[in-house]
C-alpha cells in the first residue's frame, strides 16, 4: 500500500524524498522484517493478554514429561500474532497486484483459518481432538488445488528462457506469453528472451539442473504439456498437505517449530531473491521466474514474524501458537517452495520437520506390527514425535530445542549450496 501511495504522491506533487528506496527489493524487505518483528513484540503482548483474559489456556494431556504440568493454562492460539505479523507488513511494502503475493496471502489465511477452527474447539468447545481429520485435510487439498490450478493455469506464473534453451526442451511458440524480449549476451550479442508457460522446475543432482513433469507423461510433448496438471496436481496437494501436518507434529516444545520455520524462511528468501534476478539465476544456472522477487518481501515477513514470535515463544514459553500457528507455517512453506520450484530441495531444507514425521511413522507402524505378531505392541522410540524421545531420556528442552535449531541451519546451508551443484 505504501507503494501506491507513494506512486499517487509522486502524479500530485512530483518527487517526494526517500521515495526511491522503496523501489529496492532489499530495502524494502528489510522495512518488512523490522515492521514484522514491531508487530510481534509489541502488539503480542497484548494479544498474549486477552488470550489470557478469555481463558484461552493449553490442556496438557498426561505424558510423564519433564516440566510438563507447568505448562498447564500457557495461553495458546498465538498463531494469530504470527499471522498478523506476516500479512500486515506484506500489504503495506509488497506489490499486492503480483500473483505471487496474491496466493501467498490467500494460503496464510486460508490454512490460518483451518488451524483456528481446530484450535476454537479444542479450546472453547472442550474437544480434545479439535476439527474432525477429514475437515483438516480436505481444507489442505483445497489450498493445494488454488496453487496447483494457478501455477498452471495463471499466464503469469512463467518460466523466462532464451530461445533456443526452450526449443531444446520441447518447448513452442504456444507456449510463449507475449513478445520476446532482446536482451545483451554474455559475449556481448543481442539475443532473445521469452516467458514460457511450462512445469519446469529446479532438481538438484539432476542433468540440466532441471526437469519438467511433462517428460515423465508417456505421450508426445505437446499433448504432454497439455496433460501435465494430472501429474502437477496430486503432487501439489501432497505436499501442502505434508509439509502443513509435519510443521504440526514439530510443534512440540518452546520455540521449536517457530526457530526452524524461521530458519527456512530466510533460505526461501535467498532462493526468491537468486530466482527473480536475471543475472543471479543465469549465474547459478536456476531458472528465471520473473515476479518472484516479491516473494522477498514475503519470506522477510515470514521471518520477522517467526522471530518476533520466539519473544514470547522461548523457553519458558508464555504463548503457544497452536495449530492456528503451525499449520499456516508448514502450509505457507510448502506454498512458497512450490511456487520458486524448489519442491524437490524440501526433504533437504524441512528435514527436521521430515524427521519428525518419519518417526511418528515408525513408532506408530512398528507398534502395530508388534501388537498384530506378539500381541503386544512394541516401541521403537521413548516417545514420538523424535523431540519427546530425547525428553524421556532426561535431555532439557532448551538443549533439545537448541541442537534442533543448529541442524536447521545445517541443512538450510546444504540446500543454499545445491544451487551451484550440478
Amino acid at each position: 500500500m505504501l507503494i501506491y501511495l507513494i506512486d499517487w504522491l509522486e502524479k500530485i506533487f512530483g518527487n517526494v524524498p526517500g521515495a526511491g528506496l522503496f523501489d529496492y527489493i532489499t530495502f524494502r524487505a528489510g522495512f518488512a522484517v523490522i515492521v514484522s518483528l514491531l508487530i510481534s513484540m509489541f502488539f503480542g503482548k497484548q494479544i498474549i493478554e486477552y488470550l489470557r483474559k478469555l481463558q484461552i489456556g493449553e490442556s496438557v494431556r498426561e505424558l510423564g514429561l519433564e516440566g510438563q504440568k507447568q505448562k498447564q493454562g500457557t495461553p495458546t492460539m498465538g498463531g494469530l500474532i504470527i499471522i498478523m505479523a506476516i500479512l500486515i507488513p506484506c500489504l503495506l511494502v509488497a506489490r499486492l497486484e503480483n500473483v505471487y503475493v496474491i496466493l501467498m496471502i490467500v494460503t496464510t489465511v486460508w490454512i490460518g483459518l483451518i488451524g483456528f477452527v481446530d484450535d476454537y474447539i479444542k479450546v472453547f468447545k472442550k474437544d480434545k481432538k479439535g476439527l474432525k481429520g477429514r475437515f483438516k485435510i480436505m481444507g489442505q487439498v483445497g489450498l493445494g488445488l488454488i496453487i496447483a490450478l494457478t501455477f498452471v493455469m495463471n499466464e503469469n506464473i512463467v518460466v523466462r528462457l532464451d530461445q533456443s534453451a526452450a526449443r531444446e526442451i520441447g518447448l513452442s511458440e504456444e507456449n510463449r506469453i507475449g513478445e520476446l524480449i532482446p536482451v545483451q549476451g554474455e559475449n556481448g550479442e543481442a539475443t532473445f528472451k521469452g516467458d514460457y508457460k511450462t512445469n519446469l522446475t529446479n532438481v538438484p543432482f539432476f542433468k540440466g539442473n532441471r526437469l519438467d513433469y511433462s517428460w515423465i507423461l508417456p505421450i508426445n510433448k505437446n499433448d504432454a504439456q497439455k496433460w501435465v496438471w494430472i501429474l502437477f496436481l496430486p503432487l501439489a496437494i501432497f505436499i501442502v498437505t505434508a509439509v502443513s501436518n509435519a510443521a504440526n507434529l514439530t510443534d512440540g516444545l518452546d520455540g521449536l517449530a517457530t526457530g526452524v520455520s524461521g530458519i527456512i524462511a530466510v533460505t526461501l528468501g535467498v532462493f526468491a531473491y537468486v530466482s527473480g534476478n536475471a543475472i543471479a539465476a543465469n549465474y547459478l544456472n536456476i531458472l528465471h521466474l520473473p515476479g518472484t522477487e516479491e516473494l522477498v518481501i514475503f519470506s522477510a515477513c515470514l521471518a520477522g514474524a517467526c522471530l518476533g514470535f520466539l519473544w514470547y515463544n522461548a523457553f519458558p514459553a508464555q504463548v503457544f501458537m497452536g495449530d492456528t500457528g503451525s499449520l499456516t507455517l508448514g502450509g505457507i512453506i510448502a506454498s512458497m517452495a512450490l511456487l520458486l520450484r524448489k519442491e524437490w530441495l524440501i526433504p533437504i531444507l524441512c528435514g527436521v520437520f521430515l524427521v519428525e514425521t518419519i518417526s511418528v511413522i515408525i513408532q506408530v507402524s512398528y507398534f502395530k506390527y508388534t501388537k498384530r505378531k506378539y500381541g503386544e505392541g512394541r516401541r521403537i522410540f521413548k516417545m514420538a514425535p523424535l523431540h519427546h524421545h530425547y525428553q524421556k531420556k532426561g535431555m532439557h528442552e532448551v538443549k533439545i530445542v537448541t541442537r534442533f535449531w543448529l541442524i536447521g541451519i545445517l541443512l538450510a546451508v546444504i540446500t543454499i549450496i545445491t544451487l551451484k551443484v550440478r
